[in-house]
């Protein structure tokens, strides 16, 4: 008697959210993402523009919560008018409870993982439907193909963002997902701004700016005490 592989299939399952995932045991996202503090310089330039942005690193990105939609995990998403407290809830970003997939994600090499990036993960990107994928290498191209490199979907297919290299250390392309240039600077990632014709500032060169300018703030007091004939 035949058998009713109907009634044998496995009926579709809904996890409650993303399962706990373990830390990365590799150091390229502290490096190049958490001590130069990309995550809050982009937070920061869209707030600037009031701009509703979820900016994050290493959030799971699948199609739905199916245990079977199969998920990857961005070293840095950008996703815009997305349900925040909803990716926080689920501890993760689902596409089709958000409705949109993320506008961008970005991969930085890593020894164990690089090839996967612009392989097997790239090609998961494109399936998600996520608008732009940029793949960044602090080595120059040792884990990666490139030191530098996006893909914007294209008829639901990853077409190469153009890249263009400034001089011996500088390499940039513009992501019109974030509406900047991403770019490669001697094994640093930034960002610049076309409108403002500069990089996004860190936190790092905030707080020297800020020191700098206090600094010229004393010394412009005391000359005026000298000028003056006040005692110092």
């Amino acid at each position: 008697m035949a058998l009713n592989t109907t009634t044998l299939a496995p009926k579709p399952i809904s996890l409650d959210r993303f399962p706990e995932f373990p830390p990365r045991q590799d150091m390229q996202n502290a490096a190049h993402l958490h001590l130069r503090s990309v995550i809050t310089t982009l937070t920061i330039h869209y707030d600037r523009l009031k701009k509703k942005a979820f900016v994050h690193s290493e959030v799971p990105v699948a199609p739905s919560l199916s245990p079977w939609a199969g998920h990857r995990i961005p070293d840095l998403i950008v996703a815009f008018d997305s349900d925040i407290e909803d990716i926080y809830d689920m501890g993760g970003y689902a596409i089709d409870r958000q409705g949109k997939p993320p506008d961008f994600v970005l991969e930085v090499a890593s020894r164990t993982t690089g090839v996967q990036d612009y392989t097997s993960k790239r090609a998961d990107y494109e399936r998600y439907g996520i608008p732009e994928y940029w793949r960044f290498d602090a080595t120059g191209g040792r884990y990666h193909d490139v030191a530098l490199a996006g893909d914007i979907l294209v008829d639901g297919e990853y077409q190469p963002i153009e890249t263009q290299w400034l001089d011996n250390e500088r390499c940039r392309g513009y992501s019109e997902a974030l509406g900047l240039y991403v770019c490669w600077e001697d094994g640093r990632l930034r960002f610049y701004d076309p409108v403002s014709q500069s990089y996004l500032r860190t936190h790092y060169e905030d707080s020297e700016r800020a020191e700098n300018a206090e600094a010229r703030a004393k010394e412009l007091e005391a000359e005026l005490r000298r000028l003056s004939g006040e005692s110092p």
